[in-house]
């Protein structure tokens, strides 16, 4: 079945502490979350490894769990009429990725797996890194999802396929949150799109704090919403915006033309 265009995205962003290392916690937990959403929203988007927090132990999560949440990802995008997207842990020919999915009503889905492993935590040690870059489209818009650490290399997020949304899922801790909130605003701006960011709250095994500051940005960057505390931020984006910003303001016209070589 076509998905319905009307020019409107309405995404459901939901920040949340994580249960560590559990992903049948988390699911069950995500679930109830989700099931309290009583409008219809076109997009679910949940935080970087929302099934574990951001674990550098991949070894403690059993291996079938990757498909076990790519499974409850496709039933709840059916039961909600609605895609949901988000990282996990990930097992793969013997590797391990931080895989993020895309899951549409129709449970079909596409994959993106993380570039840019977190360095200074040890992540590129643990898992694979991705080399392709992803983009989806969904009623409409040309979303661009990536992860976490991936915020901080903007030739990464350019935008050279005039995408319209540029989409983070993260575990972006506080003393960095100042970088965070800076980079999403930066990326909105020089792309000319939504810019999306889903961060976690609270601590986690190993110490570190999240303060949320799950936030959305238009093409200008305008801040449209944020919040600092576990809860839903629902939001409705709208592709007139950004096609009136772009006709008057041409400035994508005018970007240098190069490509990331691998």
């Amino acid at each position: 079945m076509k998905e319905k265009q009307n020019g409107r995205l309405k995404i459901a962003l939901i920040q949340s502490t994580l249960h560590w290392e559990d992903p049948h916690a988390n699911r069950e937990m995500f679930g109830a979350k989700i099931d309290q959403i009583n409008e219809l929203v076109d997009l679910i988007v949940l935080p970087e490894m929302f099934t574990t927090g951001f674990t550098m132990s991949p070894d403690n999560i059993e291996k079938k769990e990757g498909l076990t949440t790519l499974e409850w990802m496709k039933k709840i995008a059916a039961n909600k009429n609605s895609a949901v997207v988000g990282s996990v842990v990930f097992h793969d020919n013997d590797n391990y990725y931080n895989r993020l999915f895309f899951v549409r009503p129709n449970g079909k889905y596409k994959k993106y797996d993380k570039r840019h492993t977190f360095t200074l935590a040890g992540e590129h040690e643990k898992y694979t890194a991705g080399t392709e870059r992803l983009i989806i489209d969904y009623k409409g818009f040309a979303i661009c999802p990536l992860v976490c650490y991936d915020l901080r290399f903007p030739v990464w997020s350019r935008n050279t396929e005039n995408f319209d949304v540029l989409l983070y899922a993260a575990n972006w801790p506080t003393p960095r949150i100042n970088a965070w909130d800076a980079l999403l605003k930066a990326r909105a701006i020089e792309n000319m799109v939504y810019c999306v960011g889903v961060n976690r709250v609270g601590e986690d095994k190993v110490g570190h704090q999240y303060p949320g500051h799950s936030s959305i940005y238009d093409p200008l960057g305008e801040l449209i919403a944020l919040s600092e505390k576990e809860e839903m931020i629902i939001v409705e984006l709208v592709k007139d915006e950004i096609d009136l910003v772009r006709n008057k303001l041409r400035f994508l016209n005018d970007r240098d033309d190069f490509n990331l070589s691998n």
